[in-house]
C-alpha cells in the first residue's frame, strides 16, 4: 500500500469517528432537509440584504447550504468558505452566536473540508469589504467520510507557487465526475453552457411551431445511418432489437401522417470505437420539415447555430483551442468533389471503382476490398479535407452511392441534395433533401442491402414498413441531424467529448 493510500485510509477512519461523535452528542449528521432561501450568488447580487446599523439595520435571514471549502478558526469566531450550487460565499461563525456546544465541540473539532452544512443568520461586510453571512444558526447536513482533494497552493522554497492536491487526472475525472464537478468549477460551467445550448435550439425550433416527439430506442429494425448496432433481445417476444443509430426513419413516418414539421433530441448508440470525437452513447437533434429542400436547410443552421453563439457567448466568434471561429452569416458553401480536388488535384467525380481505388492508394489511404465507391470517397474527403475545415463550411452534394436515403440532384447527374457542416475539423451536421420516391428508395436499400452481404456491417438493412409509408405519400422534406456532443464542445472549448458528457464511457478499471 502506498504512503498516499495509507494516508487517506487515516483520514476516513478519524472523519469516522468524527461521524460517530456527532451523533454521540445528539446531533444528526444527515437530517432530512433543510429550508434554502438563497444561494451564494443571490446574496453577492443583492446589495439589500447587506446588513448596516446606520443605514439598514433590519435586513431579512438568510439560510444558505453547501460545502465547507476552506476553514480559518480564530478562538471563539472562525471563518469558512461555503459553495454551494451558485458559487461561494464568506460565513463568519462565532461561539456567541450559535452557542457553545455547537461551536466549540462540533465547528471546530468534527467539521471537516467537504462536509455539506446549513447556515442561518444576516448578511454584512466586513472591513475589508467581502460580503460575509453573519450565522446565527449552524446544522450539519452531511458528514463527508471521504477527503475531497481540494488544491492548494503554497509556495516551495524557491519562492514558486506549487499547487498540491489537485484533482487534475484526466481518467479519474472522468470516472469521478461527482469530485469534478465539485473541485473544478470551470466543468460545471461547461455543461451549464450545454444545457443552455441545447435550451436555445429548442426554443429556436419551437418558434417555428415544430413539434418536439419521441420515437423508439428499440428498434427491430436499425436504419437511419451507415453504422454498427448495439443488440439486445426481448425475452417475452423472443426477438433480437437494436438500440437505435439514428432516429431518421421514425421521424419521416411522422411526416408522412401529416405533421409540418417534427424534431427529437435523442440518445442513439453506435457499437463502435472510442476516441476524442466519438462516445458509443451520443446525443444528438434530428428535425424535419415538410415542403422544405436541402438549401433551405443550410439557411435555417446558419440562423439556429449564428444565434447559439451568440446567446451564449455575446458574439458570433467562438475561441476553439487556438482557433478563433466566426459563426456568423452567410458560411462557406462548397461542393464535395471540389473540395476535393482542391487538396488533392484529383477530380473523382465520374470515377468508377477501380479509379477510385487507384487513386486512393496513389494518396496512400487506406481502404478494404469491401469498399463501395461512397466508402472509397469518404475516406478521401476524411484524410485530405475535413481536417482543414476550422471555420463552418457546407459540403454539399454527394455522390449518391454514399446516400441512400437523399433525393438524387435536381440538375447534377449522379449526385444527391446532401450537405455536411464541417467545422473544427469534425462533421457537426449531416442533412438532407429527403428521398419520398418509394421506388427508388427501395432500389437504395436493396443496393446497400448487397454491400452488407459483400462485407460492409455499416450499409443499412431494407426497412419494408419505412417503404410501405412513403408509399402513402411523403411531401417534399428537408431533414438535419445535429451532433450535440460535438457542438457542445465547440461552444465550451472543450478538448474531447468526454468533457461535454457527464459520465463518459471508459474501459473497466
Amino acid at each position: 500500500m502506498s504512503n498516499q493510500e495509507l494516508s487517506l485510509s487515516e483520514q476516513e477512519e478519524i472523519r469516522r469517528e468524527k461521524l460517530e461523535q456527532i451523533r454521540e452528542l445528539g446531533f444528526d449528521p444527515y437530517p432530512h432537509s433543510f429550508e434554502v432561501t438563497h444561494t451564494s450568488k443571490q446574496i453577492l447580487e443583492n446589495g439589500s440584504l447587506i446588513r448596516n446599523e446606520e443605514s439598514n439595520p433590519e435586513t431579512e435571514e438568510v439560510s444558505v447550504a453547501g460545502r465547507v471549502m476552506t476553514r480559518r478558526i480564530m478562538g471563539k469566531a472562525s471563518f469558512f468558505n461555503l459553495q454551494d450550487s451558485a458559487g461561494s460565499i464568506q460565513v463568519y461563525i462565532r461561539r456567541d452566536d450559535v452557542g457553545v456546544e455547537e461551536y466549540n465541540k462540533v465547528f471546530k473539532k468534527l467539521v471537516d473540508i467537504g462536509d455539506i452544512v446549513g447556515i442561518k443568520g444576516f448578511v454584512f461586510k466586513t472591513r475589508t469589504g467581502e460580503t460575509t453571512i453573519h450565522a446565527q444558526e449552524f446544522h450539519f447536513l452531511s458528514k463527508t467520510i471521504r477527503p475531497i482533494p481540494i488544491p492548494k497552493e503554497v509556495e516551495n522554497e524557491e519562492g514558486e507557487k506549487v499547487i498540491y492536491d489537485a484533482f487534475s487526472d484526466k481518467e479519474l475525472r472522468y470516472r469521478q465526475r461527482y469530485l469534478d464537478l465539485i473541485v473544478n468549477p470551470e466543468v460545471r460551467k461547461t455543461f451549464e453552457q450545454r444545457t443552455q445550448m441545447v435550451q436555445v435550439m429548442r426554443e429556436f425550433m419551437n418558434k417555428d411551431g415544430y413539434l418536439e416527439v419521441e420515437t423508439p430506442i428499440l428498434q427491430p429494425i436499425y436504419g437511419g445511418a451507415a453504422a454498427r448496432p448495439f443488440v439486445t433481445h426481448h425475452n417475452t417476444l423472443d426477438m433480437d432489437l437494436y438500440l437505435r443509430i439514428a432516429n431518421e426513419l421514425y421521424l419521416k413516418r411522422l411526416i408522412v401522417g401529416g405533421y409540418n414539421g417534427v424534431y427529437e433530441f435523442s440518445k442513439d448508440f453506435r457499437n463502435e470505437g472510442l476516441s476524442r470525437f466519438h462516445n458509443p452513447e451520443f446525443t444528438q437533434v434530428e428535425l424535419y420539415v415538410a415542403y422544405k429542400d436541402y438549401n433551405w436547410m443550410m439557411d435555417y443552421t446558419e440562423q439556429m447555430i449564428e444565434k447559439i453563439a451568440n446567446d451564449l457567448h455575446g458574439s458570433t466568434k467562438v475561441t476553439v483551442g487556438e482557433n478563433e471561429i466566426d459563426f456568423k452569416r452567410p458560411w462557406k458553401r462548397i461542393p464535395l468533389f471540389e473540395a476535393i480536388e482542391e487538396e488533392t488535384s484529383h477530380n473523382l467525380y465520374g470515377k468508377d471503382l477501380e479509379e477510385l481505388r487507384s487513386i486512393a492508394d496513389e494518396l496512400h489511404v487506406t481502404v478494404e476490398d469491401s469498399d463501395g465507391m461512397g466508402k472509397i470517397i469518404d475516406e478521401i474527403f476524411g484524410e485530405f479535407v475535413e481536417p482543414k475545415l476550422i471555420q463552418p463550411t457546407f459540403i454539399t452534394d454527394y455522390p449518391i452511392e454514399m446516400s441512400p436515403l437523399t433525393k438524387k440532384h435536381r440538375s447534377k447527374e449522379g449526385l444527391v441534395e446532401r450537405f455536411e457542416c464541417i467545422c473544427n475539423g469534425k462533421e457537426i451536421a449531416n442533412a438532407y433533401t429527403e428521398l419520398n420516391d418509394p421506388i427508388d428508395q427501395r432500389e437504395r436499400l436493396e443496393a446497400q442491402a448487397k454491400l452488407r452481404a459483400d462485407g460492409d456491417d455499416e450499409a443499412m438493412t431494407i426497412d419494408e414498413d419505412f417503404i410501405k409509408a412513403l408509399e402513402y405519400g411523403m411531401p417534399p422534406t428537408a431533414g438535419i441531424g445535429i451532433g450535440i456532443d460535438r457542438l457542445a464542445m465547440i461552444m465550451t472549448n472543450s478538448e474531447s467529448i468526454r468533457d461535454v458528457l457527464f459520465f463518459p464511457q471508459m474501459k473497466p478499471e
